[in-house]
């Protein structure tokens, strides 16, 4: 398969219309000259595998892929890498020219990238990680921890069961803390990240005692709206190093934009200007 003229690439998803991968991916076009698009793609479950098959014949030189497909087009991409298939899940297809459709994670990438450029003194062997939630991008995100070298992490869950089976893939680095305790254990974190939906817009708060937050106790969230989280701010009150979600999104797409546009892009402060405009 000869590559397209003008390569083209997309976030699908359903919903889609919230996305701002566009406006990331858009902002890189411009900025390095480069031949292309990028364009959000509603795709309904049913028709999956028909769409992202189609797309390469299209002039597609690969799509991200957002809720509810992450796990489902795994069982679609011909070839998929190992932290794909260790997450479970997939965020960047790439379809290579001899046609096969190649499946990546790099939600678990965009975390580390993120907090290193918020917090650069943070050393990942320092001490126990303190993770909230038991979902798909807390899975992405333990991965990554436990590749940097975190020797522990500490994992809550509203729901245990989730958090148990996370431990149960995943072995004996992750120590399991009831929801109700995560208070007792704040002090022992080098890093606490908040991977649930809490805090964000039109969710309930995430209400956790974090009188245990030490000074020099690096705290992150995945939510990006709001920018800064009530988790965020009482951690900067405190004296904390925080660092905010939406480098997250936008270090993720930085693989990606490699593979299909041919440019590695960088993530400054002009990028989140574009994607928060």
């Amino acid at each position: 398969m000869t590559r397209p003229d003008i390569p083209l690439a997309g976030v699908i998803g359903n919903p889609i219309g919230h996305s701002r991968s566009p406006l990331m991916h858009k902002h890189w076009l411009r900025r390095y000259d480069l031949r292309g698009d990028y364009v959000p793609l509603h795709v309904a479950e049913g028709d999956l595998e028909r769409v992202v098959r189609t797309l390469p014949r299209m002039g597609f030189v690969g799509a991200n892929v957002t809720l509810p497909h992450k796990t489902a087009v795994l069982q679609i991409a011909d070839h998929q890498s190992d932290r794909a298939t260790l997450i479970g899940a997939a965020n960047t297809l790439t379809f290579r020219d001899d046609g096969s459709i190649f499946a990546d994670n790099t939600d678990g990438y965009g975390f580390m990238s993120n907090v290193r450029q918020g917090a650069p003194n943070w050393d990942p062997k320092s001490g126990p990680a303190l993770v909230l939630g038991a979902g798909g991008a807390a899975r992405a995100i333990i991965v990554a921890l436990a590749d940097a070298g975190v020797p522990q992490i500490l994992l809550a869950n509203r729901t245990r069961a989730k958090a148990e089976a996370l431990k149960a893939d995943f072995g004996q680095r992750i120590r399991i803390v009831d929801w109700v305790q995560v208070g007792n254990v704040v002090e022992d974190a080098a890093i606490v990240i908040n991977t649930t939906s809490l805090g964000m817009t039109g969710q309930p708060a995430l209400r956790i005692p974090l009188d245990g937050l030490q000074p020099e106790t690096v705290v992150t969230d995945i939510v990006y709206s709001p920018l800064q989280t009530p988790l965020l701010q009482t951690a900067a009150a405190m004296g904390c190093v925080t660092v905010d979600g939406l480098g997250m999104l936008l270090h993720q797409g930085v693989p990606g934009f490699e593979r299909w546009f041919g440019k590695r892009p960088e993530v400054d402060d002009a990028l989140r200007a574009a994607v928060l405009a």
